[in-house]
């Protein structure tokens, strides 16, 4: 099991860019997949992006696509840099963790592990 915490979110006006950061703990933190969910108030948790363990492969939502990356490092970190933000953008951000590979990513009952989330506010 690993234990995630986000940090990174903030206010930003439209247009503008984020960088969410997810620290990791475990010692089987290079077995899971990652990945990022974001719930708007109202509205259902969604998927938003993810990375094999090895990071070779990345997952995006059609919403986010050309906007947003993924990435993760050796040091137990998983990243998701947010360009282009807008409105539609502003939600709770999730960090998670698949424990099981091949897992179907885009599905919230897929995650093993949730960090607390970190709000990210867009303004028109």
């Amino acid at each position: 099991q690993v234990q995630l915490v986000e940090s990174g979110g903030g206010l930003v006006q439209a247009g503008g860019s984020l960088r969410l950061s997810c620290a990791a703990s475990g010692r089987t933190f290079g077995t899971y997949a990652m990945g990022w969910f974001r719930q708007a108030s109202g509205k259902e948790r969604e998927f938003v992006a993810a990375i094999t363990h090895a990071g070779i492969t990345k997952y995006y939502a059609d919403s986010v696509k050309g906007r947003f990356t993924i990435s993760r490092d050796n040091n137990k970190n998983t990243f998701l840099q947010m360009n282009n933000l807008g409105p539609e953008d502003t939600a709770v951000y999730y960090c998670a963790a698949y424990r099981v590979q091949g897992s179907i990513y885009t599905q919230s009952s897929s995650v093993s592990s949730w960090g607390q989330g970190t709000q990210v506010t867009v303004s028109s």
